[in-house]
């Protein structure tokens, strides 16, 4: 992922994809679930383990940050190696419905209920990462998936007459309204909109108030947001 990420790949809120693989009688039930913090990622953990706890093992592996910054793998008594490390390496290496390997606000856990037969350290590493290999594509078939996007967003004073003509046509550019506030004596308006924050959008906004105001409106910063967008 780039240094200073405009977009990335996150789970859509609320949900919470579970599969379930078996090798050797051997259970391992993956979830994934989106978090933002480590602390959450933590919760979600042992509230994971207080739910399941028959399961001899949970495993982890977790990706925060639009840089994908915070990264973290435990094996929890599994030997070295075999459990967190696979599962974080599926996390960050797997291709996501954008065409690149860009997913992060993910925690990955694999609940294991052994069956009684040791499967050595690369039958391990290769049942920990397909569990959770076969979890992420189970949440792309869902539409689970979707596009967490860097947004900046500007002030751009308009004439009360011609605020309703900009809406529409800012509209039409492809910026977001987030919303049109009217002076105290209704004779000027001050549009909020947001662009994704890359900069050749935001030098295209630029040229495009310019044409719509003929020059008379400089879009001003107004700070900066995330959101979410499906279908992407």
């Amino acid at each position: 992922m780039p240094e200073h990420a405009e977009s990335y790949t996150v789970l859509r809120r609320g949900a919470q994809v579970q599969h379930e693989i078996v090798r050797k009688r051997s259970r391992f039930q993956t979830v994934l679930c989106r978090v933002e913090t480590p602390e959450e990622a933590q919760r979600v953990l042992s509230g994971l383990r207080r739910e399941n706890p028959t399961a001899r093992h949970h495993c982890s592996a977790w990706v925060i940050g639009a840089e994908r910054s915070i990264q973290r793998g435990h094996d929890d008594g599994e030997p070295s190696g075999t459990a967190g490390a696979p599962m974080l390496a599926a996390l960050l290496k797997s291709d996501m419905p954008s065409g690149a390997a860009d997913l992060s606000d993910v925690l990955a856990v694999v609940l294991r209920w052994f069956g009684g037969t040791l499967l050595g350290a690369g039958g391990l590493v290769s049942a920990y990462s397909d569990s959770v290999l076969d979890a992420l594509h189970k949440s792309a078939e869902q539409g689970d998936l979707v596009t967490r996007m860097s947004m900046q967003r500007f002030q751009i004073p308009a004439p009360i007459t011609e605020s309703g003509r900009w809406e529409n046509d800012l509209r039409a550019f492809g910026a977001e309204v987030v919303d049109t506030d009217y002076s105290s004596d209704g004779a000027a308006a001050e549009l909020l909109i947001a662009v994704p924050d890359s900069t050749t959008q935001i030098a295209e906004l630029h040229r495009h108030v310019a044409r719509l105001s003929s020059g008379a409106a400089v879009p001003e910063p107004a700070g900066h947001h995330w959101v979410d967008r499906s279908g992407s």
